[in-house]
C-alpha cells in the first residue's frame, strides 16, 4: 500500500495575499459627465459676466488715470497722468458735498424702504385673502412700472400748476402750498421728491420678499409669544425679525448698492428743475462731468471711487456671506 506524505496547506489568509488585487472601476462617462456638470454650468454665466464687465472695467480704470476729454474721443492719444485725476477729485470740496448728500440720500431711502417694506409684508399676514391679493397685485404692479414712468407720474402729481399733492395738501389748510414747485423749491423738496420716488420702486421688493420669509416662520414661536402676553409690536421685533435676519440684512445690502448709484430717477427730475448742482447725487455727478462737461478722464476716477465707496460700505456683510454661506 502506498503511503502519500500529506500534502502541506497554506493559510487562507496567505493564499489570498498572492491573487492579483483587482483595479478600481473607472468612472464611466456619465459619471464625469455628472462631476463637471456644475462646473460647466458655472462657466457660462461667468465668461458672460467677464464679457460683459470686465473690459469696460478694466477700461475704467485705465482712463481714470489719463486726461481723455472731446481731443481723444476724435483720435487724438490720451495722455498718462497718474493720480491727477484722483487728485483733483479729492482736493475739491464739492466732491465732498456731493458724497455727503449721497450718503445721507441712500441712508434715508434705504432706510425708508426696509421699514415700509416690512411694515406692509406683516400687514399681508393679518389680513384678510382677498386684501392681501390686492395688496399684492398692487405692489407687482409699481414694481413693474419703468422708471422713466414712475418718474413721469409723480412729476404730474407735484407739478405746481395742477398737481394733486399740492391740491391736497391746500385742501388740508396748508395755503402755503399753493402753487408751490416741489423741484424747484429748493434742494431739500427736490431730494424728497427723488427719495419718494426711488422708496415707491423699492418697497415692493422688499415687501414681497419679507412677506414670503415671515411665510417659513414657525408658527408655534408666535402662538407662543402672544401667550406670554406679548404685543404685535413685540412680537414682530423679538420674534419674527430675529428669524429672518439674513433676508433683511441681504435686501438692506441690496437697497444700499441700488441707492448709491441711483442715477435715472434723479436726472430725469433734474430736468424739470433748475440747477443741478444742488441736486446731484454721484450718479448724475459723473454723468455731468463726462458725458455733459467732456472729462471722461475725471468721471472714470469718480467712478472708481464710488465702487470703492460702495465696497467700503457693504465689505462686512459680503465677507461674512462669503465666509458663511448666509447671514445669520
Amino acid at each position: 500500500m502506498t503511503i502519500h506524505a500529506p500534502t502541506s496547506r497554506r493559510p487562507l489568509d496567505e493564499a489570498a495575499t498572492d491573487r492579483p488585487t483587482p483595479e478600481p472601476p473607472r468612472p464611466s462617462l456619465r459619471s464625469r459627465g455628472q462631476v463637471l456638470t456644475p462646473y460647466l454650468l458655472l462657466l457660462v454665466p461667468t465668461a458672460l459676466v467677464v464679457l460683459a464687465l470686465g473690459y469696460p472695467m478694466i477700461r475704467q480704470l485705465v482712463m481714470s488715470f489719463q486726461e481723455f476729454g472731446f481731443a481723444q474721443q476724435f483720435g487724438q492719444p490720451p495722455e498718462w497722468v497718474g493720480l491727477d485725476n484722483y487728485t483733483a477729485i479729492l482736493s475739491d470740496p464739492y466732491f465732498w458735498v456731493v458724497t455727503l448728500r449721497t450718503l445721507v440720500f441712500t441712508a434715508g431711502a434705504a432706510g425708508t424702504t426696509m421699514v415700509i417694506g416690512v411694515a406692509l409684508a406683516v400687514l399681508m399676514q393679518r389680513v384678510a385673502p382677498a386684501a392681501r391679493t390686492a395688496v399684492q397685485i398692487a405692489l407687482v404692479f409699481a414694481w413693474a412700472t419703468p422708471v422713466i414712468a414712475a418718474v413721469a407720474i409723480w412729476k404730474l402729481m407735484t407739478d405746481h400748476r395742477n398737481g394733486v399733492v399740492n391740491d391736497v395738501l391746500v385742501g388740508f389748510g396748508l395755503t402755503e402750498f399753493e402753487g408751490f414747485d416741489w423741484l424747484d423749491g429748493g434742494a431739500a423738496t427736490f431730494m424728497l421728491i427723488g427719495a419718494t420716488v426711488v422708496i415707491w420702486a423699492s418697497t415692493p421688493l422688499v415687501a414681497l420678499s419679507v412677506f414670503a420669509a415671515l411665510a417659513q416662520v414657525d408658527e408655534s414661536m408666535v402662538e407662543a409669544a402672544q401667550l406670554d402676553g406679548a404685543s404685535l409690536g413685540r412680537t414682530v421685533w423679538s420674534v419674527l425679525l430675529p428669524n429672518i435676519r439674513p433676508v433683511l440684512v441681504l435686501l438692506g445690502i441690496l437697497q444700499v448698492i441700488w441707492d448709491l448709484r441711483v442715477f435715472a430717477q434723479i436726472y430725469s427730475l433734474q430736468q424739470g428743475a433748475g440747477s443741478t448742482e444742488e441736486t446731484n447725487l454721484l450718479g448724475t455727478y459723473i454723468y455731468h462731468t463726462g458725458i455733459g462737461g467732456g472729462n471722461y478722464g475725471v468721471a472714470s476716477a469718480l467712478a472708481m471711487v464710488m465702487l470703492l465707496l460702495l465696497v467700503a460700505l457693504t465689505w462686512r456683510y459680503i465677507r461674512r456671506l462669503g465666509k458663511q454661506g448666509d447671514l445669520s
